[in-house]
């Protein structure tokens, strides 16, 4: 049975790490949201991807639109991140992945859960392509 929890251990914290991301990660765009990921050799914690969510104060001046919008993301995130987890379970890999709102306007769960569902699927695919890639190296 799947456990759709989201524990402490999955969100990604560490500075270095979100740094590292940022000069040496890939990235793609799903409307509303900007996907940066970056497999580092080893995470913190004994799980294999951990994730941090982020909504822009200059386009969300109040926290509570800010908030709001993190949370729909961090909701959609859990409810999909078990197909993540069950392909890299198969394969080894660890990622660290940021979600970041580019939309200048809040929207719906409907849409936002819609781009989360295409951004872990377009994230398994570059995976599986650049795992493929490193092995035929």
């Amino acid at each position: 049975m799947v456990r759709y929890t989201f524990h402490k251990e999955e969100r990604l914290c560490s500075r270095k790490l979100i740094g590292t991301m940022f000069e040496s990660g890939q990235s793609f765009l799903t409307y509303p949201l900007k996907v940066v990921y970056y497999t580092p050799e080893t995470l913190d914690g004994d799980t294999s991807v951990q994730v941090a969510f982020t909504v822009p104060k200059k386009n969300f001046k109040r926290a509570v639109e800010r908030n709001l919008l993190k949370r729909r993301i961090r909701e959609a995130y859990r409810l999909q991140k078990h197909k993540l987890h069950e392909y890299l379970s198969t394969t080894g890999q660890q990622v660290a992945i940021m979600f970041i709102y580019v939309g200048k306007e809040p929207l719906a769960y409907r849409k936002i859960e819609g781009s989360v569902k295409k951004a872990v699927n377009r994230l398994e695919k570059e995976l599986t392509s650049r795992n493929n890639n490193e092995k035929s190296a």
